[in-house]
């Protein structure tokens, strides 16, 4: 079992920059990949990226791609979400999550195992 921590949530205004930390519980963490997705009330659960455990595949929605990364340091067991020219529409609760193998189907929620808490996020303009 991997618990997932996400902290860095915030206020921000549009054109800023935020960066979510999720920092697992344990180092078996290294070897899952990592997905962050987002979700405001009323809306589906919405993928924003993905990362595989070999650090060579990212993947992000086409809304994020160009502003958004998603580095990870397996070293210490922490993947990150780097937000740049952040805009009111990308306000949301991200969550944080990995999978026990590899994910083919990356921007499908179900398919991760292990759910940080959420972070929220508001931007205005």
């Amino acid at each position: 079992q991997v618990q997932l921590v996400e902290s860095g949530g915030g206020e921000v205004q549009a054109g800023d920059s935020l960066r979510l930390p999720c920092a697992a519980s344990s180092s078996t963490f290294s070897t899952y990949p990592v997905g962050w997705f987002r979700q405001v009330p009323g809306k589906e659960r919405e993928f924003v990226a993905h990362i595989s455990w070999t650090i060579r595949s990212t993947y992000y929605a086409d809304s994020v791609k160009g502003r958004f990364t998603i580095p990870r340091d397996n070293a210490k067991s922490t993947a990150y979400l780097q937000m740049n020219s952040l805009k009111p529409e990308d306000t949301a609760v991200y969550y944080c999550a990995a999978g026990r193998r590899s994910i083919n189907a990356y921007s499908d929620y179900t398919k991760y195992s292990y759910w940080g808490q959420g972070a929220k996020d508001t931007v205005s303009s």
